[in-house]
């Protein structure tokens, strides 16, 4: 289901946005979703796509059983922890409804004149989002549907990559897992960027020890317990923070760290982004030591 969405004020101007950004969603249960922006950035309107998840949180079937055009939603945004980076070339690997941040980026390509391929794996083309949009990029686009037989592996698709191409990848999470050791092996995990649509169904708490985080702006050292995480006792503390998803993958409770070690557990860091240890989501995210220092 695609959604538009237009500024309430007739004569507001939305946010500018680029390619990778997400808004923020209040649902009708006042909780919120983060939705990758699918339209044209510089646009007048914004354009998310919502797809029916019968497992989820409700949140995507009350935008399919309730919204209407003319009601009123409330938004935040727009963020962007995936963004297109400057590069002679890009790879788009898509799974499912994970091809709504990669549209803007497969036009942004056009647009900037450099090479840019897009390869869409789904269950059917019944099922696949927005292929008749993707018509007019012709041999830049290569749709992969379970139904017309064998998909390509992953590996094969990395092999013979030029050296500064960046592959940019949105899907579930076992599709990025395996294209994760592909890279690996191919060498280019370095070069990789990856955005997960959904927090992995199947995923377990992962147990941890207790630690301290100190709140430098404040003064304050709070415990937290092995059983509880950081934003928990940050919220308990009377301590206002963003937060959304609370399972890693929207990054609104980012949080700056002045010093110990994490142990990141989120969705959303870079490889290099973890290794400088200066951030942390909060609400997955864990010290390996007994202390962290926080920002706040």
């Amino acid at each position: 289901m695609s959604v538009e969405l237009v500024p309430e004020d007739a004569g507001a101007v939305i946010p500018d946005w680029g390619p990778g950004a997400h808004v923020d969603l209040t649902v009708g249960d006042g909780s919120t979703r983060q939705y990758s922006l699918c339209g044209v950035p510089g646009a007048s309107t914004w354009r998310i796509a919502v797809l029916r998840e019968s497992a989820g949180r409700g949140g995507s079937a009350w935008v399919h059983d309730q919204l209407r055009p003319g009601h009123t939603v409330r938004l935040r945004g727009p963020r962007n922890h995936f963004a297109l980076e400057p590069a002679p070339g890009y790879l788009f690997l898509a799974g499912g409804i994970g091809i709504t941040p990669l549209l803007p980026m497969l036009a942004e390509a056009v647009r900037r004149d450099v090479a840019g391929q897009l390869h869409y794996f789904g269950r059917s083309r019944r099922q696949m989002a927005f292929l008749d949009q993707l018509t007019p990029y012709g041999d830049r686009v290569r749709v992969h549907p379970e139904t017309d037989g064998p998909q390509p592996a992953l590996r094969t698709l990395l092999v013979g990559l030029a050296p500064e191409t960046l592959i940019y990848a949105c899907g579930p999470a076992g599709m990025l897992d395996a294209l994760r050791a592909a890279a690996a092996e191919a060498g280019c995990l370095d070069r990789l960027r990856t955005e997960l649509f959904a927090a992995p169904v199947a995923a377990q708490p992962q147990p941890g020890g207790a630690f301290t985080v100190r709140l430098e702006q404040r003064g304050l050292e709070l415990p937290v317990p092995a059983d509880r995480s950081v934003l928990d006792v940050l919220l308990d503390a009377g301590v206002e923070i963003v937060n959304d998803c609370q399972e890693g993958i929207c990054g609104s409770c980012e949080t700056r760290v002045l010093a110990g070690a994490i142990d990141h557990r989120d969705h959303i860091l870079t490889p290099q982004e973890r290794s400088a240890g200066d951030c942390m989501m909060v609400c997955v995210s864990r010290a390996v030591g007994d202390r962290l220092v926080l920002d706040l």
